[in-house]
């Protein structure tokens, strides 16, 4: 109980406590393990150093969910940018008359900030304004100390909704890429992953999953473009330790998702347990950076 009212408090309240200890008192509350930022292997534990030690300023444009539509347009083309509707400073600057009758609403500074709005006029505009008021204050970064989203600019991002009558439930393609190569990727299906399964290169099922999910009994059919996601994921990771890379595939079309340093800020369960260290080892540290003071 100490532990975790150590850990709000100093996540919401932004006490001043150094990063290296927060990480290390967390990843302890959440995995029951110890962390030596000295001597990282498994994929969890690289992903803790990674958030610490690996500081390229390019990620924070990155990983802000506005600013990376013209990044991801300068390197691989607009067209597979999900269109923006309006970007806000506040929810009171939203002029919903002008809105169609069906978009998404997220932050730009944060994670799971997602709104889906498929029918105008039954949106609780009350809660969804008290939801974002909230979300928008919020310093992201000191939840988990996730090093790229401490700059960005908290805003309020409108997309078009890309949903269709033949796919409402969009399927989430997120590659997980080492190094500049996409060695496996996990399928997700909707803003609250009912499923999700991991599979490789070849689009079979892995021998390692999340715990905390339920697979894909069956799963979904492989993208028509999936070898050009591969391309495009290759591209995008290139000189980055690790990284994943998300799409949708739309109507025949790709969409790029988001970029993601840190899935599950580096507390995901992997089963079997030895895959951790599997996993871990696909991870090359920066050799400059790899010795911690």
């Amino acid at each position: 109980m100490l532990m975790k009212w150590i850990l709000r408090f100093a996540g919401a309240n932004q006490i001043k406590m150094k990063d290296e200890r927060f990480v290390k008192l967390k990843y302890h509350y959440m995995t029951g393990k110890r962390l030596n930022l000295k001597k990282v292997q498994t994929f969890n534990e690289k992903i803790q150093w990674l958030k610490l030690y690996d500081r390229n300023p390019e990620y924070t444009k990155m990983v802000d969910k506005y600013e990376v539509k013209k990044y991801i347009s300068e390197i691989i083309g607009s067209e597979y940018v999900i269109p923006a509707l309006g970007i806000y400073d506040k929810f009171d600057d939203v002029d919903f008359d002008k809105l169609p009758n069906k978009f998404v609403m997220k932050c730009t500074h944060d994670s799971q900030s997602t709104v889906v709005c498929t029918d105008k006029d039954k949106l609780n505009m009350e809660e969804t304004k008290k939801f974002y008021d909230k979300r928008l204050k919020e310093e992201y970064f000191f939840r988990c100390r996730e090093w790229p989203y401490k700059n960005v600019k908290p805003r309020l991002l409108i997309e078009k909704y890309m949903g269709s009558e033949n796919q409402k439930e969009l399927i989430n393609y997120k590659f997980f890429c080492f190094n500049g190569k996409p060695e496996f990727l996990y399928l997700s299906e909707g803003v609250s992953h009912q499923r999700v399964s991991f599979v490789d290169m070849n689009y079979n099922k892995t021998n390692f999953y999340r715990k905390n999910y339920q697979p894909y009994e069956k799963l979904p059919e492989k993208p028509v473009h999936f070898e050009k996601m591969k391309e495009i994921s290759k591209k995008l990771s290139k000189g980055i330790p690790f990284v994943r890379i998300d799409f949708y595939e739309i109507e025949g079309k790709i969409y790029f998702g988001e970029i993601t340093f840190y899935p599950s800020s580096g507390y995901m369960p992997i089963e079997p347990v030895e895959y951790e260290k599997i996993l871990g080892d696909m991870i090359e540290l920066p050799i400059e950076k790899r010795e911690v003071k």
